[in-house]
């Protein structure tokens, strides 16, 4: 009684919306402005941190005062392949693998006292 019929309009001359290909490219834009965005702020300085790191244990050379991953410091004793031998009190010399290395001191660096009497 109260319900009308609803006839369908004529098509006009307009287009139904953007073409497929730019509709991708709006779709995909967000994604590889993020994909931009995190390169520059995480996997760049990652990576540059990577090379560093490699370029210091590869000069490791005998004499060198190194820190461990484990917190130990020591003076390199002798330098093999892919192994490092570590002077770590003295008399107490320790086998370690080049990757255990988280840093070389510089000659003028000495390690932080703890030796606090209380």
């Amino acid at each position: 009684m109260f319900v009308t019929n609803a006839y369908a309009q004529a098509a006009s001359g307009a287009p139904a919306g953007p073409d497929p290909t730019t509709a991708l490219i709006l779709n995909l834009a967000p994604f590889l402005l993020i994909f931009v965005i995190m390169w520059f702020l995480v996997i760049r300085p990652q990576q540059k941190r990577l090379k560093d790191h490699q370029a210091m244990i590869a000069a490791i050379k005998r004499g060198d005062t190194i820190e461990l991953s484990g917190g130990m410091i020591g003076k390199v004793d002798r330098v093999a392949d892919d192994e490092l031998r570590v002077e770590i009190a003295p008399g107490v010399l320790v086998r370690v693998i080049r990757g255990a290395v988280s840093g070389v001191r510089v000659k003028g660096e000495p390690a932080p006292a703890n030796d606090s009497k209380a």
